[in-house]
């Protein structure tokens, strides 16, 4: 059994770096069920004055390529004696330059890291983990903003689906889409245009087709992304059932942001939405697809979020301490569920 080292990556966000190392011990025993073998003695270590996640393993070339995703993950060594570090060559699932996800800077983007720890821990709780790697899968983020989630799911090589009731946010990720696919000279089509059921303008829809390569886009192995501008509790008839491998979301914090209410008002409850919300959103998930969420436990306890899970027939997914602190007005936890069948 070999002995490894995860040095992990620097961020910009001074807090989030602090709690890195227990989040990705925690990560570290989510990717166990697709590992051809269990990691054991999960620590963290300092070598040489800096700090790394250690652990002790049989890693095949397969379970290298899943490691290689670690949301905090930058550089894999195999421990040589008690002093040297021999480099493991990482092959993240990375279709774009990374610019896709770290350009775009506005006030409430969730940090990048943390994005992709709350999807990686949502795909291998699913049915679709074994395919993590392979697969053409769909993400949906019903609550999308800006699009940090959608464009986590196209580095992946995967399809995004997301909804999101602030027009200017939908317009901001077109422009910034558009933007940035011109830049890298990437064929794309992007359109933006009104949706109606029963007749009348029920949402906005922006549709866009992408691929990585000219030789991908003649061949037809394309990415799809479709932004509904809408409300995530009405969506009837705006998205078909079973659509979707994993949901993933950040409920609104109470803090600066919110949801809107059935009459219209601002809603700081991020459970009240959860609650409303639930109902639409499952039977968009595939059978055995899993749900991802974070939230504020500072304004909603961890046990009522998964009441409400419970009692939508959801099946919750033990992870390890996943609880940390985001400012002084934010203890941000992660809950994920399967659903069955």
């Amino acid at each position: 059994m070999s002995r490894y080292a995860l040095l992990l990556a620097p961020s910009a966000n001074r807090v989030y770096a602090d709690q890195a190392g227990r989040l990705s011990r925690a990560e570290l025993a989510a990717f166990s069920p697709v590992l051809s073998a269990p990691l054991t003695e999960v620590a963290e270590t300092t070598i040489g004055g800096v700090g790394y996640v250690t652990f002790l393993g049989d890693l095949a070339p397969r379970d290298v390529a899943y490691l290689s995703n670690l949301s905090s993950g930058y550089a894999l060594f195999e421990r040589v004696g008690e002093d040297l570090l021999r480099p493991v060559t990482l092959e993240p699932l990375a279709r774009y330059d990374s610019d896709l996800i770290t350009i775009p800077k506005y006030a409430g983007k969730t940090n990048e890291q943390f994005t992709k720890l709350l999807l990686n821990l949502t795909l291998l709780a699913s049915a679709s983990a074994p395919r993590m790697l392979d697969a053409q899968l769909t993400v949906c983020d019903p609550l999308a903003g800006r699009g940090t989630t959608l464009n986590q799911a196209l580095m992946y090589g995967y399809d995004a689906l997301g909804v999101e009731i602030d027009g200017k946010d939908v317009e901001a990720y077109k422009l910034f889409l558009q933007t940035w696919l011109k830049r890298k000279r990437l064929k794309h089509t992007a359109d933006l245009v009104p949706v109606r059921r029963q007749g009348r303008r029920a949402a906005r829809r922006l549709e866009v087709t992408l691929a990585a390569s000219k030789e991908d886009h003649k061949s037809g192995a394309v990415q799809k992304i479709t932004l509904l501008n809408a409300d995530t509790t009405h969506l009837d008839g705006l998205l078909k059932p079973n659509c979707a491998d994993v949901l993933v979301a950040d409920l609104p914090y109470g803090v600066a942001h919110g949801s809107y209410d059935d009459e219209g008002g601002i809603n700081r409850r991020p459970l009240d939405l959860l609650e409303r919300a639930l109902p639409v959103w499952l039977p968009l998930l595939r059978a055995g697809g899993a749900l991802g969420l974070s939230w504020n436990t500072k304004v909603a306890k961890r046990e009522l979020a998964e009441d409400i899970l419970l009692a939508n027939g959801l099946e919750l997914v033990a992870y390890e301490e996943l609880s940390h602190r985001v400012d002084q007005g934010i203890e941000r936890d992660v809950v994920v569920a399967r659903k069955q069948g």
